[in-house]
């Protein structure tokens, strides 16, 4: 096992580069400004990364790719694509889609039921083993929903009794991934987080989004829980609207190993119209504040800006271009609260 595994970790074009840093001679609260301020081209949005990243420190590598005027995907940001990295609780979403696979090919059902046995509780990021007691019985559906919304580790355990480590890397690779993988262990039903790149994080993205990934009913499922205003909010999604939040589908990671802390987040934004128009695959590393894992963190408060500043970025929907560029929609049934009754 490499020695820089994370502690908590076994759980079962445009062409265009990211701009260089902003000029020496740009007064440094004119920059700051300018982060703050609502632009829209792609240049615009690589000095904020840059910027961003430079006062956050660490190792950063980013995708962003968003749709331009004639509905074509294009590179906004690339920063290290390639690199592979610890995806912590992002590949979660890998786990998820390996699973909703074998529901496709009717090997599964959403609707069948595991027990939870305390044996099998893990502590940190979570809602189960909150409970004190178990012994409840979950239904497939249950535990991916908490594994996605709340980004719970007894949960990709139960994945692991339903699709085992081998297996999963076997559909992932069968799905045209290379590198991103869970990392097997003794214990067929357990593995390691393990590794991906941003590049093939955007990649499947976009095939989610884009319902091409798996059939379009699993597409929805997973798509509905990221997007689902309960989820993560430290981030990118922090200084938006109970709608605005629903427009974005997000995983994120949080964890440590012997390069210094990471703190993860990808998603997909959607316009006005429920078309997806942008992804961002943001994996930062070698950072510090390791045992932060809030609001305050220094890559997660540019999270916050980045997403501030992408979801500004998309315009409002052109009249026919969904249906030139075939793409899909989804529901953005905007959030009611229900007081009981």
């Amino acid at each position: 096992m490499s020695s820089n595994l994370s502690r908590r970790a076994a759980l079962g074009g445009l062409g265009l580069g990211v701009a260089a840093a902003v000029a020496a001679a740009a007064p440094a609260a004119a920059a700051a400004g300018d982060d703050q301020a609502r632009g829209t081209g792609p240049g615009h949005l690589r000095r904020v990364y840059e910027r961003q990243k430079t006062k956050a420190g660490g190792v950063w590598h980013s995708h962003v790719a968003a749709l331009d005027a004639d509905g074509a995907l294009q590179t906004v940001i690339a920063d290290d694509v390639d690199a592979i990295v610890d995806g912590y609780s992002v590949q979660k979403l890998a786990v998820a889609v390996a699973v909703m696979d074998k529901v496709d090919r009717g090997l599964l059902q959403l609707g069948q039921k595991l027990d939870l046995p305390g044996d099998i509780i893990l502590g940190g990021s979570g809602i189960y083993h909150l409970q004190t007691v178990w012994g409840d019985d979950l239904t497939i559906a249950n535990f991916l929903t908490a594994m996605l919304l709340v980004s719970d580790n007894t949960a990709v355990r139960m994945c692991g009794r339903v699709a085992p480590a081998l297996e999963i890397n076997e559909i992932l690779a069968a799905k045209g991934f290379v590198n991103t993988r869970v990392i097997p262990v003794a214990n067929p039903n357990r593995f390691f987080l393990g590794k991906t790149t941003p590049a093939e994080v955007h990649d499947l993205l976009w095939r989610l989004a884009n319902k091409t990934l798996l059939s379009t009913k699993s597409c929805d499922f997973l798509l509905g829980i990221m997007r689902w205003v309960n989820g993560y909010h430290d981030g990118t999604r922090r200084n938006m609207s109970s709608n605005e939040r629903s427009r974005v589908a997000i995983k994120y990671g949080a964890d440590f190993n012997t390069l210094g802390a990471g703190r993860h987040e990808v998603g997909i934004m959607f316009d006005s119209s429920g078309a997806p128009a942008l992804t961002f695959a943001f994996f930062a590393d070698s950072l510090g504040d390791l045992d932060n894992y809030g609001a305050t963190h220094p890559a997660v408060e540019a999270h916050a800006v980045l997403g501030r500043q992408l979801f500004d970025s998309i315009p409002a929907p052109v009249a026919g271009l969904a249906a030139r560029t075939a793409r899909p929609t989804i529901d953005l049934t905007p959030f009611r609260e229900v007081n009981g009754g």
